[in-house]
């Protein structure tokens, strides 16, 4: 018997618990048709003290027992808190310190440790991402890159793996994870049959093209706010950080200094992203051929366009489209070929 421990607290996601639980249980189907009853999985579900606790959503997640360190485990799963801010949950000290606690022990006893989007913060605040390879909610990794600084991220892979220790990126790669432990824990053919028998994409590897690049003006600088708001209405045109810097009547190194305080990225890199952004819209959104596309966002070649677009979000424009725009995925466009013929 395979026994996997999912650890849970108030504010997850409810899915996170369901989701890792049903491929589990489908994994067990389909290995009983292989006659492997003899590695089942088994899995418990527990909280700190024992009792339910509340999903982000309000609903009760059942229990069957308390956390503890020393109970025998091939794996446990951290769920994930759907917190906007994450000092709100690592701000409880003494739950945070016991689950690290239990983590280390779990780990220095031979269990795979296992976490998903923001459940990767409790390994690192239990010190076992330090010095090894993690990811995290593309949203999230600036953040938890300037928190635990001694962690190699990798915020573009949807799942990463080193030491006994797993670590998946946004919301449902919990699926990925939990393909994941079934192939640690069991063996690769059935992982594979759980994976189309679900019909979960163990091939996503990148979360480039799901991040969003520009965030909102989230700042205080109205200078840099004005210097934003003009990027946005003259995208189209050539940029040259000389003008801006005139436009808004600061020097040069002036503007450098303090877009790279309140954004942490250089003008020219900020425009670029913003371009990618502007980019992914006009491309969910409507049939664009290349060159407009290339031409909308402010590049004359589109060549060049075309590698950067690639070389941020890891697919290049035509393949953005296909996999996200509401065009490509509308049955009629697909018989017109309309998104086939949009990006040649």
């Amino acid at each position: 018997m395979i026994t996997i421990r999912i650890w849970v607290y108030d504010g997850i996601l409810a899915s996170g618990v369901a989701g890792p639980i049903d491929v589990f249980n489908a994994a067990n189907h389909l290995g009983a048709r292989r006659g492997h009853d003899a590695r089942r999985f088994a899995w418990r579900v527990e909280s700190l003290d024992g009792q339910p606790v509340k999903a982000a959503s309000g609903q009760n997640i059942a229990v069957d027992g308390k956390i503890d360190g020393r109970k025998g485990a091939d794996a446990i799963l951290l769920t994930a808190p759907f917190f906007s801010d994450m000092d709100e949950f690592i701000g409880h000290r003494e739950q945070i310190d016991k689950i690290s606690r239990a983590l280390r022990c779990q780990h220095k006893a031979g269990a795979v440790l296992a976490a998903y989007c923001t459940g990767n913060y409790l390994l690192a605040e239990a010190g076992l991402l330090d010095g090894r390879v993690a990811t995290t909610h593309w949203a999230k990794a600036a953040d938890f890159a300037r928190r635990y600084p001694a962690v190699e991220l990798r915020a573009r892979e949807v799942l990463t793996g080193q030491d006994r220790i797993l670590s998946s990126g946004a919301v449902t790669s919990y699926l990925n994870l939990a393909i994941r432990l079934v192939e640690t824990l069991a063996d690769e053919k059935l992982a594979a049959m759980t994976a189309r028998s679900l019909l979960i994409d163990v091939n996503r590897i990148d979360q480039a093209s799901y991040a969003t690049l520009v965030d909102e003006h989230g700042h205080t600088d109205p200078l840099i706010a004005r210097a934003q708001q003009r990027m946005e209405a003259t995208i189209a045109e050539g940029f040259r950080l000389s003008e801006l810097a005139t436009w808004l009547a600061v020097s040069e190194r002036t503007l450098n200094r303090r877009f790279k305080q309140a954004t942490g990225l250089a003008p020219l890199e900020y425009l670029q992203n913003l371009r990618i952004e502007v980019a992914k819209q006009l491309l969910e959104s409507r049939p664009i051929a290349l060159e407009t596309l290339s031409d909308r966002v402010g590049y004359a070649d589109p060549g060049s366009f075309r590698v950067l677009f690639k070389r941020k979000t890891g697919l290049s424009p035509r393949e953005y489209q296909l996999r996200f725009s509401r065009i490509a995925s509308h049955p009629e466009s697909q018989r017109d070929g309309i998104a086939e013929r949009s990006l040649l």
